[in-house]
């Protein structure tokens, strides 16, 4: 293995272990981390990229930090870039979880643990409404209706009706793959005049 390609998987594994080891309240916690990392600060993946990647590790089973980590490594460095990316990410919560449930009961007792765990609540709060205004400002950056009515009628049906989100995923799928047919026939008979 030649020394970029060693250098790039020590990167990403070191990029997604601090990342995961600082990923407190959830999956979507870590997707701000990855576009700080990865987009702004590395340059490895575009915004747009990232929105993508985003989509298919929400919509693909299992926690979406652990699917994330898959995708943005298998996009930096293929097969190899996921499987570091994914020791990367599952080591920290591994290590922690293990730990604490040595001493679950002096954490569970304890009044400064118990505070300090409400404190992160507020901070993963934040954290979430962060990921939320940037995902819908790249949806309204793109000017067109049809994704800003899909955006909204999910938040309707799922806060509202209560509707399985699987139902909201497989539908925002469906719509999606033929608005992207239709936009290609569009271009197609357009290209053909």
């Amino acid at each position: 293995m030649d020394t970029n390609k060693r250098k790039k998987f020590i990167k990403l594994f070191l990029s997604t272990f601090k990342l995961s080891a600082c990923t407190f309240g959830g999956g979507f916690v870590i997707i701000p981390l990855l576009r700080q990392k990865f987009v702004d600060e590395l340059k490895w993946i575009d915004e747009q990229e990232m929105m993508d990647l985003t989509a298919i590790a929400q919509s693909s089973p299992g926690a979406i930090a652990v699917n994330a980590s898959i995708v943005v490594g298998y996009h930096v460095a293929g097969v190899p870039g996921a499987l570091i990316s994914i020791l990367g990410t599952v080591l920290p919560p591994l290590v922690i979880i293990s730990v604490i449930s040595f001493f679950y009961q002096a954490f569970r007792d304890n009044a400064i643990v118990n505070m300090a765990m409400a404190g992160m609540l507020c901070g993963v709060a934040a954290v979430i409404f962060d990921v939320v205004i940037n995902m819908a400002k790249t949806i309204f950056k793109q000017h067109r209706i049809l994704p800003i009515l899909v955006m909204a009628g999910s938040f309707i049906a799922v806060r509202f009706f209560s509707v399985n989100i699987m139902f909201i995923i497989l539908a925002c799928g469906i719509i999606g793959a033929a608005d992207v047919w239709y936009q290609e026939k569009r271009r197609k008979e357009g290209a053909s005049k």
